[in-house]
């Protein structure tokens, strides 16, 4: 698919004016890098507030409570691609929309507002792992490295043009929230130097191969429990992909335990027993699979806080022996 910036621009300007758009946690880095290499933010673009808690007390984005830290001009649409929207956007007249997990689908009318039109950083190497998970995804199949894509947004999904691209190793035993936070600090470097790129004409954009297109759907809490006959590898990475949210889950003396910090640890020539629990040792709770043993290290009972596996087991017991899913 096209990019759907305005091809007849030539030179990108030396300070160009932006729009922000970002919402959670994982963008601030983003915003308060362009702030201070001294970038010319117009307003800062943000989901609306919402309701959470049982109090229902509406909380600002992490994005809004730190432009409001900057003081900048903070819109909050329910729909940004709705042409009330666009024509605030338009009046603005920006250079360029930086859109750093937004959380809505941007159309062509906005996207088309901007001389540059959009760039999107985008937590994986496009074209793998398209989609609203990819940092999950990634964790999940095992994967030695991720990164992190500058793209040139379109009306597709995470596929338009790659202006810049940087591979980031992941630990073996490092979780989804680890990479996350990671990845966030690295973005706003990325967006830097993609930009520098861009007013310096260094960069150009190479267009995504759809055939090797992979996507990262939305994490859901169906693929939480977790299946012992799989391998330690399997099950470890599983674990690892969904803390801290939301958690891998497994039933034990009758109750729904989530699970959380996991490593394999290898042991060749035992008769394992999918589930059984094989001990307790200094790094948590030891649990045989299909091939191998799975180390938890951290657990956390329906209701209550997370707990190292050594806490959590004084006050829940898990015997030797005791066979999980039961």
């Amino acid at each position: 698919m096209e990019s759907i910036i305005d091809r007849s621009v030539k030179n990108f300007p030396d300070n160009p004016k932006i729009v922000f758009m970002g919402t959670p946690d994982y963008a601030v880095p983003s915003l308060e890098k362009l702030m201070e290499h001294g970038h010319t933010i117009q307003a800062v673009v943000t989901q609306p507030d919402r309701p959470k808690g049982r109090s229902k007390k509406l909380i600002s984005p992490p994005v809004k409570q730190s432009a409001e830290r900057f003081g900048l001009a903070i819109l909050q649409p329910e729909k940004a691609s709705d042409r009330e929207f666009c024509e605030i956007i338009r009046e603005l007249g920006p250079d360029l929309l930086v859109v750093v997990a937004f959380g809505q689908v941007l159309k062509k009318e906005l996207l088309n507002i901007p001389r540059w039109g959009g760039l999107n950083i985008h937590a994986s190497l496009l074209p793998k792992y398209r989609g609203a998970a990819p940092i999950q995804w990634a964790v999940i199949n095992d994967e030695v490295e991720t990164g992190l894509s500058a793209m040139r947004m379109d009306e597709g999904l995470d596929t338009g043009p790659v202006l810049l691209q940087e591979a980031v190793p992941i630990g073996p035993e490092e979780t989804a929230g680890e990479l996350h936070d990671r990845l966030a600090r690295l973005s706003g470097d990325v967006l830097l130097k993609t930009i520098k790129g861009l007013t310096e004409n260094r960069l150009f954009e190479k267009p995504q191969d759809n055939t090797r297109a992979t996507y990262a759907p939305k994490i859901e809490k169906d693929i939480s429990k977790v299946a012992w006959d799989q391998s330690a590898q399997t099950i470890s990475a599983l674990i690892r992909a969904l803390d801290p949210w939301p958690g891998a889950v497994a039933m034990a003396g009758g109750r729904e335990i989530k699970l959380f910090s996991s490593k394999v640890e290898n042991r060749e020539g035992l008769h394992l027993s999918p589930g059984r629990v094989a001990g307790c040792s200094d790094e948590g709770l030891l649990v045989e699979t299909g091939r191998g043993v799975v180390v938890i290290r951290e657990m956390q009972a329906p209701g209550k806080r997370r707990l190292a596996a050594s806490d959590f087991l004084r006050g829940f017991p898990i015997n030797e022996g005791t066979l999980l899913g039961q």
